[in-house]
């Protein structure tokens, strides 16, 4: 039977690889971003919103209720970097890095979870980054957001789990994405270094992870923090 999976930030990078790799498996994928969406396929419906604006996540959610009723799965993606001494971070950037982390992944697991409450079930699942266990030095900012994003994981599975709700996390090894581009090739390998497999995340290992979370046969699992790589 065909799931509907909510991805956010489908625009580029991992959220618009597991958009597609969710659509070969025979999903249903709602995908959203600022920006319109290149892909194109019968089961793909893309909404272009700012994952961080409150009324345009409840008039999305909303309008998938009305259409589609059920909504088995929400993976919150969007996410946005800055390497960044703290003496150089201005209050802007701090502004948008809590926005693309934290406030949205707020707003979708409090709207989706509304639906999934009346269905009970549904599994949530969160992405973050090794920059949080590492306490990665230049990424003070993003790394506390994804911890914040740690935290509300486990507290949201409380919460939730009594309606049947799963909520985890999993982070994610550097990635050959868009948000690594700039990052010099001696601190990539340095980073990797601190890895038990020094090795980077392909878009493989990070659905791998994903479809163990979503997987209806571990029903017990929630609240937990996945780190690829081998970090602690």
């Amino acid at each position: 039977m065909s799931r509907l999976i909510i991805i956010t930030g489908t625009s580029r990078g991992i959220g618009l690889n597991l958009a597609k790799s969710y659509l070969d498996d025979g999903d249903i994928v709602i995908g959203c971003a600022r920006n319109q969406s290149n892909l194109t396929h019968p089961n793909y419906h893309h909404y272009e919103i700012d994952a961080s604006n409150e009324s345009a996540v409840i008039d999305m959610v909303r309008d998938l209720g009305r259409k589609f009723g059920k909504i088995h799965a929400l993976i919150n993606n969007a996410g946005a970097a800055s390497l960044n001494h703290i003496i150089t971070t201005t209050a802007s950037t701090a502004d948008k890095l809590y926005q693309a982390n934290f406030k949205s992944t707020f707003l979708f697991t409090k709207e989706v979870s509304k639906l999934m409450i009346r269905a009970k079930y549904g599994s949530i699942v969160n992405i973050s980054s090794i920059a949080v266990p590492l306490s990665l030095e230049g990424e003070a900012i993003y790394a506390s957001m994804k911890a914040a994003v740690e935290s509300f994981t486990k507290i949201s599975a409380k919460e939730l789990g009594v309606f049947g709700i799963r909520v985890n996390l999993l982070g994610i090894a550097p990635t050959q994405t868009d948000l690594i581009k700039a990052v010099p090739k001696d601190k990539i390998s340095a980073l990797l270094a601190k890895q038990a497999i020094p090795k980077m995340s392909e878009f493989s290992d990070i659905k791998s992870a994903i479809d163990f979370f979503l997987d209806t046969k571990n029903r017990l699992i929630t609240g937990q923090s996945l780190y690829l790589g081998g970090v602690w």
